[in-house]
């Protein structure tokens, strides 16, 4: 799915957009025991739960691609064939109706997503008549497709602290005490997906809130697919890679010449308002590592190295492998943030046999907040003096 076609089924999710009828779903305890399961009519709720809710369910469409969504594909054989697709369809095609179907989704994500407290998992169905458009994106009226499809959300019940508020009845504090919220989704997932304005019955769509975690264990069990390595761990695969791979060409003017060329490429992208998500493959990244200075030789190991730690034909969203946004430069004891665009004002310099980083300083130099002046430095002039007058010289 593109962002563009996020962007339309999130639109979606207001009151007056939707045709989500009832909200159903389980209570579910720390020791994975569904202490109640429920049907919220949707169209009787207040408005303000009503907003507060399908806000709820949008989340699980909301975020970057590559990131905190993922597409899951399906095979040919799990469409004809496959237990998890079968489960996801029959659920589809009930319309929620079916209390065994849907028991049997929340087994399997009781069973296989870890968490230390209380959750709910909300289901809701909606169908959606997709309009087509004319060529300057003119909405008409005919409807060319029905797009069908649920979302499942998995939202953390918080308890909330204790406080001391003020009652305006009597003029006296009271003690508030805790009780449980409903948070936004730490996990949920969209079935079918939504493809050039069309259902397809061989995608899904995984939402994870963090992007430290891809909940592998949820996904293979939902999906009968390998979840994604997480953003976090992309980053630091990426960063081992090029470490190892160009250690005869990584000198600071190479690192900041990559972040630099992805950050620009990232900048077209988003220029152009291309609704297709941003992705490197191998090759791609070859590309902007060899224009930036690396040998062939150490092409050669980079092939073998990404290959193996993400797949020959693995694409990744740039932002995933690099922040074109930070550059930041630490050893052990000492770490320096720096804005990109002064880059230039950074040097490395090995002098009598010790490493340095030099970063030049036009301007005033702060530590803890304090001005400070660098040694040799002409003393600032001092402030001419101002003779004292008496009252009778102050008067004249």
């Amino acid at each position: 799915m593109t962002d563009k076609e996020f962007a339309e089924i999130k639109r979606r999710f207001k009151p007056e957009k939707n045709n989500i009828t009832n909200v159903r779903g389980c209570y579910v305890s720390t020791q994975k025991e569904i202490l109640s399961r429920f049907r919220i009519p949707v169209t009787a709720l207040p408005d303000e739960q009503k907003e507060w809710l399908l806000k709820l369910l949008k989340k699980n469409i909301t975020g970057a691609v590559g990131r905190n969504l993922m597409d899951v594909e399906f095979s040919a054989d799990q469409v004809s064939q496959g237990e998890e697709h079968k489960l996801l369809s029959s659920i589809r095609e009930s319309e929620l109706e079916d209390q065994e179907l849907l028991d049997a989704l929340y087994s399997k994500i009781i069973d296989n997503y870890v968490t230390d407290g209380n959750y709910l998992i909300l289901l809701a169905y909606d169908r959606y008549d997709v309009p087509s458009f004319s060529k300057n994106d003119d909405d008409l009226e005919d409807s060319t497709e029905l797009f069908r499809y649920f979302i499942c959300a998995v939202c953390p019940i918080k308890l909330t602290k204790t406080a001391l508020g003020f009652s305006t009845a009597d003029n006296s504090f009271r003690n508030i005490g805790a009780d449980s919220a409903v948070a936004m989704p730490d996990a949920g997932f969209m079935f079918p997906g939504f493809d050039d304005r069309r259902t397809n019955i061989y995608n899904a769509v995984f939402y994870s809130k963090s992007i430290k975690e891809s909940h592998e264990e949820l996904v293979e069990a939902l999906f009968g697919a390998k979840a994604m390595m997480p953003p976090s761990e992309q980053k630091e695969k990426f960063r081992s890679i090029v470490t190892e791979t160009t250690s005869e060409s990584c000198s600071l003017e190479f690192v900041q010449s990559v972040n630099a060329m992805i950050g620009d490429i990232i900048t077209e992208h988003r220029e152009s308002k291309d609704p297709e998500p941003l992705m490197f493959d191998k090759n791609d990244v070859k590309r902007i590592l060899s224009a930036c200075g690396a040998r062939e030789e150490e092409m050669e190991r980079f092939d073998e190295k990404f290959e193996k730690s993400f797949g020959e034909k693995t694409e990744l969203p740039p932002r995933n492998l690099v922040d074109p946004s930070k550059l930041e430069l630490k050893n052990s004891y000492v770490s320096i943030n720096v804005d990109p665009k002064f880059g230039f004002m950074v040097d490395t310099k090995v002098i009598d046999g010790a490493k340095y980083i030099m970063i030049r300083a036009d301007e005033g130099v702060e530590v803890n907040g304090i001005n400070i002046k660098f040694d040799g430095e002409a003393p600032a002039p001092a402030a001419p003096a101002v003779p004292f007058m008496t009252e009778e010289e102050t008067a004249e």
